[in-house]
């Protein structure tokens, strides 16, 4: 691997995640109530086999190459999604008059709610320790929200942006994303993010705040058989 975000999972868990590591010094995943995802120093069969006898349980787990792999006997394959990998370009300036909270675990029901309405990615009971997420509320209603998950060394990914589908084309994605970038770039850190590569409506938003794809990069979800 030349970049660190070849292996984001694998580099998260080493460095800006490593206080949710679990595993080894070959093969480290997160909690699954935290995040399914799981990293291994070798992208191989020798490291599919020790994460098989590893981690409890058959929660699906999920897993991303640079390239399209062959996944070892044992492991059924749930998904696979092909998705660019968009990094941040220019200097993030803050838009839009929405008022934007910090999201504390008093709020971890309704974003669970609006995650398993919207489906923007894993997103489970545990997930906000990742930390940084904000919402947009109408009412006592979470309607957008958006939040910090995979930091790997200076990169910190962006994730779990949605937005309610009765509070579509307000711009709240928007704003929510250049409030993350603007917070992470004044950290000392570079933006980024995945997305689907059908989902095409994101990809707009994103292109158009500034996001650059640097590569495609593949995310498969798999479950022990």
């Amino acid at each position: 691997m030349e970049h660190v975000l070849d292996n984001p999972a694998w580099s998260a868990l080493l460095s800006g995640n490593k206080n949710l590591a679990l595993g080894t010094d070959a093969v480290k995943y997160f909690d699954a109530e935290v995040s399914p995802f799981v990293g291994f120093a070798e992208n191989n069969a020798e490291s599919f086999r020790a994460l098989y006898d590893m981690v409890p349980g058959t929660s699906p787990r999920g897993f991303i190459s640079p390239v399209e792999m062959k996944i070892p006997a044992g492991w059924r394959i749930l998904a696979k999604i092909k998705c660019p990998q968009m990094i941040f370009g220019g200097k993030a300036t803050p838009t839009g008059n929405a008022n934007i909270i910090p999201l504390t675990l008093e709020h971890v029901p309704p974003m669970l709610a609006l995650t398993k309405l919207t489906n923007p990615g894993p997103f489970a009971q545990r997930t906000i320790e990742f930390g940084h997420y904000t919402g947009i509320f109408a009412g006592d209603q979470l309607v957008a929200m958006a939040g910090q998950r995979m930091h790997a060394f200076n990169y910190a990914e962006i994730s779990a942006v949605c937005t309610h589908p009765d509070h579509l084309g307000k711009g709240y994605a928007r704003q929510l994303l250049l409030h993350q970038a603007a917070r992470i770039q004044a950290a000392g850190n570079v933006p980024y993010l995945h997305v689907r590569d059908d989902n095409e409506r994101a990809i707009k938003v994103y292109e158009g705040i500034g996001f650059v794809t640097r590569r495609h990069i593949y995310f498969y979800i798999i479950q022990k058989q």
